[in-house]
């Protein structure tokens, strides 16, 4: 059965190769039986279908002869704007999808038509909402980054010259502290000299301080 099938399937074209056991046999077997039911619902649907246009051109048929006989109308007998009219009408009604061109049919389509735009309308409403609301944040959020960065530019030049001043006092200082020790020094090495040279012990720097205090 499955080499059958496949034979059916490929038609004049070679069948693939495949290892032949159990299992793909199986498996092939299977998809036979799902192809041969789509195949069999297919044919139901196309069955049904030219029952349906049958059914279709009969009525059309009908109603023909009812408006030739009945009324004398015929495709021939309609002036231009009436021919266009009627195309008009089936355009709409096949537009529309409605089942004959009943104003019933119509308004009901129509109704329908005019709430799923509304639906669609209103999605769309909220969506633009949701942009705008999107939108505004982001702006704000952008505003807010600028500002971030301009601060900190202007902290980080501002602790630059912070630096700079940090750095040039404690130059300052360091040289108050060096010219400090040097006057120390000097007036150390001034003061044994002049003890050297017989100067009173009471007359020093360090004897003055503690006299004075």
């Amino acid at each position: 059965q499955v080499t059958l099938w496949l034979k059916k399937i490929y038609g004049n074209r070679p069948v693939p190769q495949y290892e032949v056991n159990e299992r793909t046999v199986d498996i092939l077997h299977e998809v036979m039986e799902c192809n041969e039911e789509r195949d069999k619902d297919v044919l139901l649907l196309i069955e049904d279908m030219k029952d349906q246009a049958t059914k279709y051109e009969e009525e059309a048929k009908y109603w023909q002869d009812v408006l030739e006989e009945g009324l004398g109308l015929s495709l021939g007998s309609l002036s231009q704007e009436a021919t266009t009219d009627l195309n008009d009408l089936v355009e709409s009604a096949m537009a529309l999808e409605v089942e004959d061109t009943s104003l019933t049919s119509f308004y009901s389509a129509i109704n329908d038509m005019s709430s799923e735009l509304f639906k669609r309308k209103s999605g769309n409403q909220e969506m633009e909402q949701q942009l705008d609301t999107l939108t505004k944040k982001l702006v704000s959020a952008l505003m807010m980054e600028n500002q971030l960065e301009q601060d900190f530019k202007k902290v980080t030049e501002s602790q630059k010259v912070e630096s700079a001043k940090a750095e040039s006092q404690s130059k300052n200082l360091k040289f108050l502290e060096d010219k400090s020790l040097d006057l120390k020094i000097r007036t150390k090495d001034a003061e044994e000299e002049l003890i050297a040279r017989g100067l009173d012990q009471s007359l020093t720097h360090e004897a003055l301080v503690t006299f004075s205090e």
